[in-house]
């Protein structure tokens, strides 16, 4: 059992290297996160999630699979969800009754519950959804990845989707905290500003995850800086995460960064930082765990090995301390009830049903 295993590594290939199996076993790293490039069929990916589960029965195997224009596996009878916004047009499509709230509501549950059984059944154990960012209009990088533009609308039906979730016996994660959908940056490779006030910001596009705060599993903060609140993106400040998220807004389920490996993390306050100080900033910060993508395919995964060295030196010399709790909230995460196997779910009452409530 590790006392804080923070690292949300990724692997190269179809089937885990040695290499991988060495990363995975080393008691810093707790999961994983999966990629287009994990993926052949179903009969491979649940192969190596099997092989996952043997270095270490603890480790979270995760993925951004969102539907829309975010679903890493689209093929081998994996569902082509549709984009949130598709719900969001479907409550609003609605009349006075509130006939059309009611009817996306439980569209949107049967997606959550289509999501996470699917990915269940493949040996999957969480995807990184629902997306609570506004549809301010200017961002191509959310768009129709949010439900719409009116927090209310987005907090009832993100907890509808994370109702199915839960159906299914998937944890959510909400991202991305306070809010990507006002800034027209891609933190992929840039590190937008949102200008706006801590009143202003608290009032409409963290809104959700107030509401939410005892249905969210998971928190995953933005790459973005709010110069008036904090002079670091929110997923390096304690100011956004402890204060305002924990403190604040009363959420106590687990917070993931986001991906380190974006430009948006890749400096701090104008300084350049490598993979390790990144990760120890995200942590010292708030996070109970650290994602770092897409790094196994970089120079034979060396920066991943780099990350786990400096997070190790941290631990011997004192520079950071382990958090027994941080390592709770990661292990809650992790499905306790049986996935339902993939024949079985095609037969499933509950399965065929939500696919008829889908948009």
């Amino acid at each position: 059992m590790t006392l804080h295993a923070p690292l949300i590594i990724d692997v190269a290939g179809l089937s885990l290297s040695d290499a991988d199996r060495q990363r995975l076993a080393h008691p810093l790293v707790g999961g994983v996160i999966l990629f287009g490039r994990n993926w052949r069929d179903r009969e491979q990916l649940a192969a190596l999630c099997t092989e996952i589960k043997a270095v270490r029965d603890d480790l979270l195997i995760a993925v951004d699979h969102e539907g829309g224009r975010v679903q890493r596996f689209r093929t081998g009878g994996f569902t082509h969800l549709p984009p949130m916004a598709a719900f969001g047009a479907l409550w609003l499509d609605g009349d006075a009754t509130g006939a059309g709230a009611m009817q996306a509501m439980d569209a949107a549950t049967a997606a959550g519950y289509v999501l996470g059984a699917e990915l269940r059944a493949c040996g999957v154990d969480l995807t990184f959804a629902p997306v609570l960012d506004l549809d301010h209009g200017g961002s191509s990088v959310i768009g129709d990845r949010a439900f719409g533009r009116d927090p209310r609308v987005v907090g009832l039906l993100a907890q509808a989707l994370a109702h199915g979730l839960r159906q299914s016996g998937m944890a959510n994660c909400g991202k991305h905290f306070p809010g990507h959908g006002f800034v027209q940056g891609d933190t992929h490779h840039e590190i937008p500003r949102d200008p706006r006030s801590l009143k202003a910001i608290l009032a409409d596009d963290a809104q959700p995850y107030a509401w939410l705060s005892a249905s969210l599993s998971a928190v995953m903060p933005a790459h973005v800086i709010y110069p008036k609140v904090d002079s670091r993106p929110a997923g390096f400040s304690a100011r956004w995460l402890q204060d305002m998220l924990r403190a604040r807004l009363g959420f106590t389920g687990a917070v993931f960064s986001d991906d380190l490996g974006m430009a948006a993390a890749r400096q701090i306050e104008g300084r350049p930082v490598s993979f390790g100080e990144a990760a120890l900033a995200a942590l010292d910060a708030g996070c109970d765990m650290v994602l770092l993508c897409n790094q196994s395919v970089v120079d034979g995964g060396l920066p991943i090995d780099e990350a786990i060295e400096a997070l190790s030196r941290a631990v011997v010399q004192g520079g950071w301390r382990p958090s027994p709790a941080s390592d709770e909230r990661r292990r809650a995460l992790l499905p306790d009830a049986r996935a339902i196997a993939w024949d079985e779910l095609m037969v499933n009452a509950r399965y065929m049903h939500a696919l008829t409530l889908l948009p």
